[in-house]
């Protein structure tokens, strides 16, 4: 009989045999492969913590005891651990189980994250709390390597180790290369020194060699210099020792046993820790462990052989667009400069880093530093394209203010993921750059509707003199084809695409397609609209889409990204400055945090593909008044395709 499904609780871990925990391991990794295989996700790094998984909730009493997951995305075992079998099919599906620790998910994950390098921050907080609250439980956070490139991660090893509260870090190291011999006497050590007879010897001796008169304090000195010299030596404890924490490991992540004894160990210990293990991304799936990074946010695939199922369309993506033409550009500019943080393949960026090594920056998950080391180089002359998801672009915005825009400095903001981003939920969904990028001085931002208007922004950023942002969606392009060389495009120009009098849409980036598309079912109804592609959300191209305002009196705005202080809010306000009052109606997202599921899928709950939009319209048409009941009536009865859309108005 299967122990996962079995397991009502992780408290039923501490009966199992070493044996059943061995299999109990086996048994998570076939659930999360079989998932991941349908569902796409993070493979590689879910598979190698299933162990440390195991022997945490072995070791401690979650949900009383608290283990933080940095990023989240190694949390896979943890959800089967702790009661969410029978829903984890639904990973990262609309109204399923999220791909990341949510706390209104269950009682298990206490802390919402997504972006990296937090959990030693939020563990030092809920460890602080406990200490005012008077309460006995133990705190954990478990942080890959890769976070700790992040400064948010030093910032809360050097506040934990300041405050000496007691507090357990776990670092999961997959790419530090260590002999396997150095590994096993490290291990051996790490056990017997965190005993309690050796904490407990360790202790008493140096209380004897502090009390010796006159040398005491020398001797002191130097048995910490000799146990500082063999951990040093043997390991890289040092960093942590210095930060006040006491340095433990590293260990074989995939030994239970070795991890259970420690952990035991560890969590009789006061003041902060550092527990270091050893891990393999992929372990126990080969085509994981052989392609890591492949691995690591996958779409569906062949679970036999790990080819990765082919998207629909072979147009390409338009992260590949960008990745292929900033080749292109940087053969002919030796100006141009990369920069992304930690998302080499994920930016497009790979070839590039291959092509020119010498111009091409992978700063680790510091999106703060990688803005500000970007300003640095445009001061000198260069032309640096910092190319980076929307959603992480967030955590740097301090930097784009003061460090790129308020010195007006020629940096290229590429934001890929810009939009409703899909499976990965609200943490990565990029749909609140229009808003927090807009209203800074200095900064240009354009949103192209296709490849082409992605290549011909490319261009324009290159030589424009100033900071300038460019977002762009996930996913694959239209497959249209540029007749020659992308031309850059006048800044704040934008592009009428459709004539009509009836009202004007004002659609932006990868609504345009959808707006055309609604404009057609519309057309069919006897309301005929004029759609416009401003291509700027700023500056906005005043004189295009005042006229068009004034000459129609009504106005549509449709964007991907939320409502509030976005690109319909800025049409709002340049009709307010111009004098003039149509009629307008915003489509966009609400001021709400988007769930996960497909781009398809959200992009028609909420209204913003091609029939939402039209039935939006329609209804506005109706609400307004601006055409008759009668007419109104009589084109329903008239459109076949319009049969749903007007059942559901007569509904409301």
């Amino acid at each position: 009989m299967s122990i996962l499904k079995t397991l009502a609780s992780p408290a039923e871990l501490k009966h199992l045999s070493p044996a059943e925990l061995t299999r109990l391991a086996g048994e998570i990794r076939d659930e999360i492969i079989a998932t991941v295989s349908e569902n796409g996700g993070h493979l590689a790094s879910s598979l190698g913590v299933v162990e440390l998984s195991i022997a945490l909730h072995r070791v401690f009493s979650a949900p009383e005891d608290k283990i933080l997951w940095d990023v989240g995305h190694q949390a896979y075992a943890h959800k089967l651990l702790t009661g969410r079998l029978e829903q984890f099919s639904t990973l990262r599906q609309l109204h399923g189980i999220s791909g990341f620790p949510k706390r209104k998910e269950s009682v298990y994950d206490c802390f919402d994250v997504g972006h990296a390098s937090t959990s030693i921050s939020a563990a030092l907080g809920m460890a602080a709390a406990r200490d005012t609250l008077g309460g006995k439980e133990k705190i954990v956070a478990v942080i890959g390597d890769g976070s700790l490139t992040g400064g948010l991660a030093f910032e809360g090893l050097n506040q934990a180790g300041h405050l000496k509260k007691d507090l357990i870090i776990v670092l999961n190291d997959n790419e530090m290369s260590i002999s396997p011999n150095v590994g096993a006497v490290s291990s051996f050590l790490s056990r017997k020194m965190t005993s309690r007879t050796f904490v407990r010897i360790r202790k008493e001796t140096k209380k004897f060699l502090g009390n010796i008169p006159g040398v005491g304090k020398d001797l002191l000195h130097l048995v910490r210099k000799a146990e500082e010299s063999l951990k040093g030596f043997l390991t890289p404890g040092m960093l942590f020792e210095a930060f006040g924490f006491q340095y433990i490991g590293p260990l074989d992540g995939h030994r239970i046993d070795v991890l259970i004894e420690t952990l035991n160990n560890v969590s009789r210990l006061k003041g902060p820790v550092l527990l270091h293990v050893l891990t393999r991304k992929g372990k126990g799936y080969l085509p994981a462990e052989t392609n890591p990074s492949l691995f690591h946010g996958v779409g569906p695939f062949d679970r036999e052989t790990g080819e990765v199922r082919e998207k629909k369309g072979g147009q390409g993506s338009y992260t590949s667009v960008f990745g292929r033409t900033l080749i292109e550009m940087a053969e002919k500019d030796s100006r141009i400069v990369a920069i992304t943080a930690a998302m080499v393949e994920g930016t497009g960026l790979k070839e590039f880093s291959q092509r020119f090594p010498e111009r091409f920056y992978d700063v680790g998950i510091a999106e703060q530093h990688a803005v500000t080391f970007s300003a640095g180089l445009a001061t000198q002359g260069l032309r640096p394209i910092v190319a980076i998801y929307s959603t992480f672009l967030q955590r740097a915005y301090d930097s784009v203010v003061h460090d790129v825009c308020l010195q007006n400095l020629p940096v290229t903001f590429a934001l890929d993921r810009g939009g409703l981003v899909g499976s990965d939920g609200p943490t990565h969904q990029g749909i609140f750059d229009l808003t927090y990028l807009r209203h800074i001085p200095n900064l240009t931002v354009m949103v192209p509707r296709n490849e082409i208007e992605l290549q011909r922004a490319m261009v324009t950023a290159k030589d424009h003199p100033g900071p300038f942002a460019y977002r762009y969606p996930r996913g694959p392009v239209d497959g249209v084809t540029l007749p020659g060389p992308p031309e850059p495009v006048a800044i704040g120009r934008g592009e009428k695409l459709e004539e009509g009098n009836d009202g004007v849409i004002f659609a932006v980036g990868i609504t345009v397609r959808p707006a055309l598309l609604a404009a057609d079912q519309l057309e069919k109804e006897g309301i005929r609209l004029a759609v416009v592609d401003p291509r700027f959300v700023k500056p906005l191209d005043r004189d295009l889409l005042c006229a068009e305002a004034a000459r129609t009196g009504v106005v549509i705005t449709v964007e991907e990204n939320v409502l509030p202080g976005g690109f319909g809010s800025a049409v709002l306000e340049l009709m307010e400055e111009e004098g003039l009052s149509p009629k307008l109606l915003r489509i966009g997202l609400p001021d709400t945090f988007i769930e996960q599921g497909s781009q398809k899928e959200l992009r028609s709950l909420y209204g913003i593909d091609a029939d939402g939009i039209a039935r939006r319209i329609f209804e506005f048409f109706s609400r307004a008044e601006l055409v008759s009941a009668s007419s109104m009536t009589n084109r329903r009865k008239r459109s076949r395709g319009f049969s749903a859309l007007s059942s559901l108005l007569r509904s409301m």
